[in-house]
Order: structure tokens, then C-alpha cells, then sequence
């Protein structure tokens, strides 16, 4: 039997409710290994939701997305880019931490097709209850999530592109219910603490989202 967190998501119109239930989720086998769920934060009318990989170790062991040194990464690039990041969403595409054991240490460990799609259930039930302006996928695992597996960050990041209709997007991503969002891919922050030069990497991540400030204040 295919592994998906379907059976876990309740029927609801409350984001807290929708939360709570994630925690007991064992749609796929990360949950094992995993501390717990993590699951998006921000407000439900959030302008702007911006979507990662996974939570990392930090993250796992806090309960929250985007706690770790990438997050307090992105938390600048927000504030340097000129977005309000207490009116932004956050949240991954998978929402437990995968890893491998390095004695004390757990290393990350890119989700797999199959444990992305286990796992998508709860973002599409996250973007029934949210309506964003603005879409931010943070690296490739993110944007090929929504916008398909032959989507490339490398070639189309920082460009603002439509909310993708029925016949773009892969499965059903409640793309009826967000008309006149737009969508941005940029890298992950994660992207620039591994990078050889931070600084030129941390600019060209906040020059994309100025792209999204742009495109806010004009809307």
C-alpha cells in the first residue's frame, strides 16, 4: 500500500484543528525517526506563504519551521527585502525532519519523490485555508512540489509567475481558491550558509524577494 497522510487530514475549515491533527500523523515512515510534526506558523491571512524542504534538526526538536540558523537567515533576508515577516506563513513541503545518525549528530537527508507526495495531503490542506498574494518556494524541493517535477529553480528564480491552473499544476492544489496569487522561486536559505561566498548568495536571495515586495506594493 503507497504511503500518503490522507487517512490523518480531518475535514476542516480551522488551521489550528488541521495542526493539532498533524502531530498524530503517520502517513509515511519519517515519523519514526522523527521527534515530532512540524507544521506551518503564521497567520491564516498571511499576504505572503513561503514553502521549504523539510524542518531540520532544530526544528524537529523545537516543534517549529524555520527556528534554525537558515531560519534566522530568512528572517533577515525578510526584513532586508522590505516584507513584514509577522504577517508571512511558513511552512515545508514535508513535515518531518529526515536524517542520518552520525554518532551524536543527525545529518539531513533530502526527502524522496515518495515521501514528497506521502506528505502532500497536508499542503494542499494548508493552501484550502490560506489566501496568499504571494507564494515564495524556497529551493527545489518546494517548487517542484507545486509546480512540477521538470520545474527548474536555477532557470526561473526571482521571476513572478501565475497561480498555476488545473492544467499546470501536478494533482489538485486548490488552485481555484487563490485567483490572482503569483508564485516566486528562489533558493533556500540553507542554500546560502553552504555557499563559498554568503554574502553574493544572501543578496541575490534578498533581491528576489524585493521582487515580491515589488509586486505587493503595486498590487
Amino acid at each position: 500500500m503507497a504511503e500518503t497522510a490522507e487517512p490523518f487530514v480531518p475535514a476542516t475549515d480551522d488551521l489550528d484543528v488541521l495542526r493539532e491533527s498533524a502531530r498524530g500523523c503517520q502517513g509515511c515512515h519519517l515519523y519514526r525517526d522523527a521527534t515530532q510534526t512540524v507544521f506551518g506558523q503564521g497567520p491564516p491571512e498571511s499576504r505572503v506563504v513561503m514553502i521549504g524542504e523539510q524542518p531540520g534538526d532544530l526544528e524537529d526538536r523545537r516543534g517549529a519551521p524555520f527556528v534554525g540558523p537558515a531560519g534566522k537567515l530568512l528572517d533577515q533576508a525578510i526584513e532586508e527585502a522590505g516584507l513584514d515577516r509577522d504577517r508571512t506563513y511558513v511552512t515545508n513541503t514535508v513535515k518531518h525532519f529526515k536524517f542520518r545518525p552520525v554518532g551524536k549528530r543527525r545529518i539531513h537527508q533530502n526527502p524522496d519523490r515518495t515521501e514528497i507526495v506521502a506528505c502532500r495531503p497536508w499542503l494542499i490542506a494548508e493552501f484550502a485555508l490560506l489566501r496568499p498574494q504571494a507564494v515564495v518556494l524556497l529551493g527545489a524541493t518546494a517548487a517542484k512540489a507545486l509546480l512540477g517535477p521538470d520545474f527548474r529553480v536555477t532557470r526561473s528564480r526571482g521571476v513572478l509567475m501565475p497561480w498555476p491552473d488545473s492544467a499546470q499544476r501536478p494533482q489538485d492544489f486548490a488552485g481555484e481558491s487563490h485567483d490572482g496569487a503569483f508564485v516566486l522561486a528562489t533558493i533556500h536559505p540553507s542554500a546560502v550558509l553552504r555557499a563559498d561566498d554568503r554574502d553574493t548568495a544572501f543578496k541575490s536571495l534578498v533581491d528576489d524577494l524585493r521582487v515580491v515586495t515589488g509586486a505587493l506594493a503595486d498590487g
